[in-house]
């Protein structure tokens, strides 16, 4: 079942912040929501949200469109997903970041500022140095990326830190996850290689909430939600889940799961990823980026006009050859922003992807549209096929046949199988030899058991990986607990000589929701790796973890002939 609604902005006196009402003539095509529809069952996707806004041009404020198809929760009746439906928007909350960067350098140009910045630094602006912000936190691994890196870098993911992703404890606060970052691995010069990097706009929240003598929630909800009447829209997954609005999640292989961050985590994310929003609020949102900043009725100045061409401008290469998904031309990066081109259409974009929900949010000035394809199931490419979908109808372009694309995106779903090596040595060592604790910088302490492993430590966690996969199943295996902001376990399966799969996992072994068998979850490219043991003597020396093969072969190249130790993404001792 499907339900659409159309929707245009009333125009209000200047002072009353954007509204929708009904209407009655549609944006998207009764051709778009039965594709939408179609994918949707044959993906067996939970729930899809979808929405489009347009300018009007003659006063009125933009007209909105906005579908919806399937469920939000577990419980409902596989029909209860609503246009109002809160979901976790993953990276596309780093245009909000972004933009509040831009609104604090505003208020320091206009003398606004309530916290002055520190003794020396005359300006601040996107080429102030995060060295002169923050002279006792801000350390990296390479010294000329210490000293010369500014806002526009770090908001550009051009610090040659790779993700690192993995090492977000849960007790972290922003302040934690930038003085970490001296203890990981960069992988490139500054501004040699754009490297997607979270970490980054977790550092800018912290600029933000510093300077601003604020929490970034409060100050993102009072300058940017708020004016611009996005009324459900939060960074506290508790006050979401209070509404009733906010959308359960469900794993890419259809298992629920719970809702991925706890308030205290979502707070110290909350730059990288952590706004939970609707399609009906995003629209509102997108009408103001299409409009150049200014609010489309009140016209008042949301986002300064140095603040939207900063972020929207590409000023750094992501992709220089045409790619797969929604990038088909040459693509570039601003600040909380993707640029580049579908086809003829100028588009200005972002994804986002989190345990439970896959997002994008997308425009184009120069076809003044605006789409957002919400999806409350993880790593989900069909937000391209839909976003695509959403411009060729709108914009009258020839569409892909809806069976070819939703094969493809089907196919893109499907998971892969691993395999071993056809004939793999066996380890150097029996492979009880490779238990025991290890610890890396950054990374922190975890201690690896195998089957023969006896300490209580040990059989607990081999209880906990065996309810779903036997550590030695049809290769030889280790496993450890691993608690972090994005996984529980970490598991190893024996790939050839000292060389294992590495997989960090999510484990449910009582299950989850109605379904109480047990499993684990994780993200196929994402959250898998491999380590590579170095055996002395008789002995294990360490291993040394890969998970950004590209990164690791950047730092091959900075000192050839050097050991695997110094490349990887980070080294564990054995201790």
């Amino acid at each position: 079942m499907l339900t659409s609604v159309a929707f245009a902005v009333n125009a209000l006196a200047a002072q009353v912040p954007l509204q929708v009402h009904d209407l009655h003539d549609g944006i998207f095509s009764p051709t778009f929501l039965a594709f939408v529809e179609e994918l949707r069952k044959n993906q067996s996707i939970p729930g899809i949200s979808v929405g489009a806004v347009r300018l009007a041009g003659d006063g009125k404020g933009p007209h909105v469109h906005l579908s919806w198809f399937g469920r939000k929760t577990e419980d409902g009746d596989g029909n209860d997903l609503t246009p109002d439906t809160l979901f976790a928007i993953a990276s596309c909350s780093k245009a909000y970041l972004a933009t509040c960067v831009g609104l604090l350098i505003d208020d320091f140009a206009h003398g606004r500022n309530v916290t002055p910045i520190p003794d020396g630094v005359t300006r601040l602006d996107w080429d102030t140095k995060i060295s002169a912000l923050l002279p006792q936190e801000w350390l990296m691994d390479d010294p000329w990326t210490t000293r010369a890196a500014n806002i526009r870098d770090v908001l550009g993911h051009v610090t040659g830190l790779p993700r690192h992703d993995f090492t977000y404890k849960v007790d972290d606060t922003a302040g934690d996850v930038v003085r970490r970052m001296r203890h990981l691995r960069t992988a490139y010069e500054l501004r040699e290689k754009w490297s997607y990097n979270n970490q980054m706009y977790v550092l800018g929240s912290y600029i933000v909430a510093k300077y601003a003598n604020s929490t970034y929630p409060e100050f993102v909800t009072d300058r940017l939600l708020a004016p611009v009447n996005m009324s459900t829209t939060t960074l506290w997954p508790s006050e979401a889940a209070a509404s009733g609005k906010l959308s359960h999640g469900w794993s890419s292989t259809g298992r629920r799961i719970p809702f991925w961050a706890s308030d205290h985590v979502n707070a110290f994310n909350a730059g990288a990823g952590g706004v939970l929003s609707s399609a009906e609020d995003t629209v509102k949102w997108l009408a103001i980026w299409l409009n150049k900043g200014v609010h489309p009725v009140s016209g008042d100045v949301i986002i300064p006009k140095h603040t939207y061409e900063e972020v929207t401008t590409a000023h750094n290469v992501v992709s220089g050859r045409p790619t797969p998904d929604f990038r088909v031309g040459v693509t570039g990066y601003g600040a909380g922003w993707q640029r580049g081109t579908y086809g003829e259409i100028e588009a200005v974009w972002h994804t986002g992807g989190l345990p439970g929900f896959s997002s994008i949010t997308a425009f184009s000035p120069s076809s003044n549209l605006g789409i957002i394809v919400l999806i409350n199931a993880d790593g989900q490419n069909a937000i391209y096929t839909i976003a695509k979908r959403a411009f060729d109808d709108v914009l009258g372009r020839p569409a892909h046949s809806t069976r070819s694309s939703v094969e493809a995106s089907a196919e893109a779903q499907a998971p892969s199988e691993e395999t071993a090596s056809e004939d793999p040595e066996p380890p150097s060592l029996d492979i009880d030899a490779y238990a025991g604790t290890y610890t890396a910088p950054g990374y922190g302490t975890i201690t690896l058991c195998s089957s023969k492993s006896t300490s209580h430590h040990c059989s607990r966690v081999i209880s906990e990986l065996s309810s779903v996969e036997p550590i030695d199943g049809a290769r030889l295996g280790l496993g450890g607990a691993y608690e972090r902001v994005l996984s529980t376990h970490v598991r190893l399966r024996h790939r050839s000589g000292d060389a294992f799969e590495l997989a960090f996992v999510s484990l449910f072994p009582n299950g989850y929701g109605k379904n109480t068998t047990a499993f684990e979850v994780y993200e196929a490219g994402f959250s898998e790796g491999r380590a590579e043991f170095v055996v002395e003597g008789n002995k294990v020396a360490g291993f040394a973890f890969v998970i950004d093969q590209d990164a690791v072969e950047a730092r091959k190249r900075r000192v050839p002939g050097g050991a695997m130790k110094d490349a990887a993404d980070a080294w564990f001792t054995k201790l």
